[in-house]
């Protein structure tokens, strides 16, 4: 996918939000920096699977809700 990842449909900065958690936070339980959520919610990094069930785990929501390929 090279480093633009557009291709992926990305709800990470909405769910993050909606779960009331800062980037810190997020970054904290899902044990990366807080630069690589930014870098995740800006499509400059595709998680791996085990970071997106991290993730997934801590807004209890599927890795689908986060990420998908579009349509």
């Amino acid at each position: 996918m090279g480093k633009d990842h557009k291709k992926l449909l990305n709800n990470l900065e909405q769910l993050r939000k909606a779960a009331g958690l800062t980037q810190q936070e997020l970054s904290v339980n899902a044990e990366v920096s807080r630069k690589s959520i930014n870098a995740i919610e800006n499509g400059i990094y595709v998680p791996s699977t085990v970071l997106a069930l991290k993730i997934a785990k801590t807004l209890k929501c599927k890795v689908e809700d986060l990420f998908e390929l579009p349509q």
